[in-house]
Order: C-alpha cells, then sequence, then structure tokens
C-alpha cells in the first residue's frame, strides 16, 4: 500500500501529465497555469490549517515540507514532473538550476539541487501550494505568491495546547525547536532571514483575525499581484 504522501504526490502528478497531454492534443489551447502559492509560516500560527482552506478555495493541491522532501530525493518522482513540462520550460528550468547552484559551497548540495529542481518545476506547472522548503526563495518575487503566516509566542503556546492538546511545556519546546530550525534552514541554504518581511507578498500577523477572514484577502491580493506584473510586461514589450 502506498503511504498518504506517495497517495498525493501520485495524485498530483497525474493531474499534471492529464493536464500536459490534453494540450498536446489539442493545437489552438493556451496554456494557463495558475499561479504557484508559498506559504512560510511560524509554529502554532494555524499557518498549516490556512494553507488547508486557501487550498480547497482555490482548488488547488496542498504539499507540505514531508511531500517536497519526498519528490526531491525520489529521482522517479523528479523524472515525471520534469517530463511533464514542456520542452522549452524543461530547458529554462535546468538552465535556472545550474546558473543558481553553480559555485554554491554547500554541504548537502544534491539535495539543494533537486529541491530547487523540483520547486522550479512545480511553479511551470501550477495548481499548488508549497508549505516551507524556502521556495519563496527559490522562485523569487515574480514567481508565485508568497505568504509569511505569524501570530506572538503567547498565542501559538495556546494554539498547539488547544488543538494538539499537549502540555504548555511541550508546546513551548515545539515552538523553539522549530523556529531554531527553519531559521537555520533558510539561513544555511539560502544566506537569508527567514523573518525579514521583504521575501513576501503578504505578512499576516493571525493573533487577532480569523483565518475564514483571512482567505478572500490572500486570493485578492494573489491576483492583484499578477495582474500588475502582466501589466507591467506588456508595458515593457510595447
Amino acid at each position: 500500500m502506498p503511504s498518504s504522501i506517495d497517495s498525493i504526490i501520485d495524485r498530483q502528478l497525474r493531474k499534471w501529465e492529464l493536464e500536459q497531454s490534453l494540450l498536446s492534443t489539442d493545437q489552438d489551447a493556451v496554456q494557463i497555469v495558475p499561479p504557484i502559492i508559498t506559504i512560510s509560516r511560524q509554529k502554532g500560527s494555524r499557518g498549516s490549517y490556512f494553507a488547508s482552506r486557501l487550498s480547497e478555495r482555490l482548488g488547488y493541491t496542498r504539499l507540505h515540507r514531508k511531500v517536497i522532501d519526498r519528490i526531491s530525493l525520489s529521482s522517479g518522482y523528479r523524472k515525471r514532473i520534469v517530463e511533464s513540462l514542456d520542452a522549452r520550460f524543461r530547458s529554462k528550468v535546468e538552465l535556472m538550476v545550474e546558473a543558481f547552484v553553480t559555485g554554491q559551497s554547500i554541504d548537502y548540495s544534491d539535495y539543494f539541487r533537486h529541491l530547487y529542481q523540483t520547486v522550479l518545476s512545480m511553479s511551470q506547472l501550477g495548481g499548488v501550494i508549497l508549505i516551507g522548503r524556502g521556495g519563496n526563495f527559490i522562485l523569487g518575487r515574480k514567481n508565485g505568491f508568497h505568504i509569511r503566516f505569524i501570530s506572538p509566542k503567547k498565542k501559538r503556546i495556546q494554539n498547539l495546547i488547544n488543538y494538539k492538546f499537549i502540555s504548555k511545556d511541550e508546546a513551548i519546546e515545539e515552538i523553539e525547536t522549530s523556529d531554531k530550525l527553519r531559521s537555520e534552514f533558510t539561513r544555511k541554504l539560502f544566506d537569508e532571514d527567514i523573518n525579514d518581511p521583504k521575501h513576501y507578498d503578504l505578512v499576516i500577523n493571525a493573533e487577532y483575525i480569523d483565518v475564514e477572514e483571512l482567505l478572500e484577502v490572500a486570493i485578492k491580493a494573489m491576483f492583484g499581484k499578477f495582474d500588475k506584473l502582466e501589466h507591467l510586461d506588456s508595458e515593457q514589450n510595447c
């Protein structure tokens, strides 16, 4: 029996493969790639729940850290994603990966290269929400819509107590460990500060705002961003 992670990956890969197959049989079809969304969140901020609700509203697939790692570390999954790309996009992704990883002195460079290839390929296919793994740093500001979900530590502790049914001490330990690991991961792989707001299109402090009320805000902001980018591109090409 495949694991739940493998089932999620296989469903999304089959969806992409079907979309590309339909395009290849219809010469008049115009490919419209749904924008990819990345979500960086503090432990206990309810960012994962927000991602789930947003994926439901948009009809996207929510891919969390373990799913992204599973794809990145599997040559078979990576091959299927790359083969789902149009030939011109395959070359584009290969060039982008090489341009970024060349000269990088990283201890686990193979993983880094595979992570880059996976995220960049998924951005060309669209329709997914990536949670964690520095997707926003890989894609850059013009590619994808990038959200940072935060909340005060006191609120995050209470959220873990309420939703994970753990003790206060356990909640504190989970939050402090998670904050440290995520910060170190971002610093080591991208030499960036995960908390710097300039890396995100939308930073949400969910302390006093209900997650459901934030969905329309995020959706409107995302489509507003891409409308503006399309307008700017049109002006530059005039």
